[in-house]
């Protein structure tokens, strides 16, 4: 699983005096949240809380970030057993209108510079999050499934039209 902190494509601004995509993204202070990004009204869906190894899950919609367990092997089953438990808590994050696929990458890098290589080598890591254009409710949660396995979930819920 990719290492990434956000579903965004922060930009950064071109100077230092008004807040940036990533300085929104910092200032989340939920498990996830909205923030504007660019000028046409787009937002941007932010994974926050802790730097966490974090995957989308196109099955049940959902962001699972890695907070601990012995092997993916046993961060999946931790994640399928909270998404399947009743007593699972979740915390509400409001909406997301989404125009379709997205991007799950980390927030300190600006959204045009995926795929440019650095300057040393390698690119920014991304993932794809293959979702269809909707309005999503954002429902989160960070749960211990045993004393090995503890994920984060970042559920998105279709809004009925």
């Amino acid at each position: 699983m990719p290492h990434h902190c956000c579903a965004s494509l922060p930009e950064r601004a071109g100077d230092d005096t008004a807040p940036d995509g990533y300085d929104r993204a910092c200032a989340v202070e939920d498990l996830a949240s909205v923030i504007p990004v660019g000028e046409n009204g787009a937002q941007a869906l932010v994974l926050a809380d802790e730097p966490a190894t974090s995957c989308y899950l196109p099955e049940s919609r959902t962001f699972l970030r890695w907070l601990a367990a012995g092997s993916e092997r046993g961060v999946r089953a931790a994640a399928d057993a909270a998404l399947a438990d009743p007593d699972t808590v979740w915390e509400e994050c409001g909406t997301w209108e989404s125009d379709g696929p997205a991007v799950l990458m980390d927030s300190a890098e600006a959204g045009s510079d995926l795929g440019v290589e650095y300057p040393d080598g390698g690119i920014p890591a991304e993932a794809a999050v293959p979702l269809p254009a909707g309005r999503w409710r954002i429902r989160a949660a960070h749960t211990r499934v045993d004393e090995e396995h503890r994920v984060g979930l970042v559920q998105l819920l279709p809004v009925p039209s």
